[in-house]
């Protein structure tokens, strides 16, 4: 059904999924719908490569690892990112990203965010004299987290999403009728760091898993036209050293894969349920094993910091020729001032003319700590 949709949009070509990611179309891609959700959100891991499920924690762990929150020093955060999407090709399509956190004791924290993925104006015509009709798709999705350190080392994390697609209104097409599609899902989570000593130097290994978008198929017209969401496992670590009291760096690396059955050339996979779909999803590749490893993409990035004011980023994004040739070095910046941070990402892919070229993020934080007297923890 996401195909039909994309059809009537003809005009623009912008509702694709696999057009909407960068990824090659040409591919064996797997594509869902609703594919914003994918979508790197903030510039701080924007600027490594798309890492983020271990690194430290951060108003926008929501979307990398919601364990995290829990491990956060500030009391109060909040975030807005902004990033315009596939300037290559057109100018006004966007996403934008706001998150806030709470920590209402020393182990437990709760955040809700936002995602707004603005897809610039289409027009639907019927015919090669018609005007057209002008439209604005647009996606959202609403979260409510929340996260609990179960140790000093370990915690975890949960997320509720409510998503709403509308990408043709009410518009219709050779007798099929449009409508917004909604859906909702579940992430789940779990974070664990451990201090080190390596060579002298102070160090902390983390570890972290992020199984996200776990839900119901979503529609654009009835319930015999349905799309997957991007049901996602997120698997990485971070290992962060103090290389003296003004100076640290950060080595991060994520592995990511769409828990979504791969394409079939028999159509198989749209008869398969959510949860056959997850645990099909590790050995339906039509090629086997190879295929399998193939749907794996690999982030790795790092970050300098200089007296936790000043950071310097550098990433790398890979993804396999055959499932969307997806490689693009990334490169960013941040600062932190009291309160107030910002960052800003730059990605530049491999290949020249490439919808992503030139993508640039934005994010502002601020982090605050409450006045009153810290709770006691239950741990300690």
């Amino acid at each position: 059904m996401f195909a039909l949709v994309a059809s009537m949009a003809a005009g623009q070509g912008t509702t694709n999924p696999v057009t909407l990611t960068g990824a090659d179309s040409t591919r064996r891609v797997i594509t869902t719908a609703v594919p914003f959700l994918s979508i790197t959100p903030d510039a701080r891991a924007g600027g490594m490569g798309d890492v983020g499920v271990a690194t430290s924690p951060d108003a926008n762990s929501v979307h990398w690892n919601p364990a995290k929150l829990a491990f956060i020093e500030n009391d109060i955060g909040f975030s807005i990112s902004y990033t315009p999407w596939l300037g290559k090709i057109i100018n006004d399509m966007s996403i934008a990203y706001l998150s806030g956190y709470y920590k209402f004791t020393k182990e437990q924290a709760v955040a809700v965010s936002m995602r707004y993925f603005d897809l610039g104006e289409i027009i639907f015509t019927e015919n090669a004299n018609d005007e057209g009709t002008p439209f604005n798709p647009r996606e959202f999705a609403f979260d409510v987290t929340y996260s609990r350190a179960l140790s000093q080392d370990l915690g975890i994390g949960i997320v509720a999403r409510y998503m709403h697609s509308n990408l043709t209104g009410s518009f219709s097409s050779g007798g099929v009728e449009a409508r917004p599609g909604n859906s909702v899902a579940a992430d789940l989570a779990i974070y664990y760091n451990k201090d080190l000593a390596l060579g002298g130097s102070s160090s902390n290994l983390a570890l972290g898993a992020n199984l996200s978008n776990i839900g119901a198929k979503i529609t654009y017209s009835d319930e015999n036209n349905e799309d997957p969401i991007p049901t996602n496992l997120r698997l990485g670590g971070a290992l962060t050293t103090d290389l003296d009291p003004y100076n640290k760096i950060t080595f991060g690396l994520d592995f990511n894969k769409l828990l979504v059955p791969s394409p079939q050339f028999d159509g198989s996979e749209d008869d398969l349920s959510l949860l056959g779909g997850m645990f099909g999803s590790f050995s339906d590749a039509e090629d086997g094993f190879s295929e399998e490893l193939q749907e794996v993409t690999v982030s790795a990035g790092a970050e300098y910091w200089y007296n936790d004011k000043f950071a310097a980023r550098l990433g790398y994004f890979y993804e396999a020729e055959d499932k969307g040739n997806r490689k693009y070095l990334t490169v960013g910046l941040g600062f932190r001032y009291q309160v107030f941070g910002i960052d800003f990402a730059y990605l530049v892919p491999q290949e020249q003319e490439h919808p992503l070229a030139e993508t640039l993020r934005f994010s502002l934080l601020f982090n605050f700590d409450k006045s009153e007297a810290e709770e006691e923890s239950v741990i300690d």
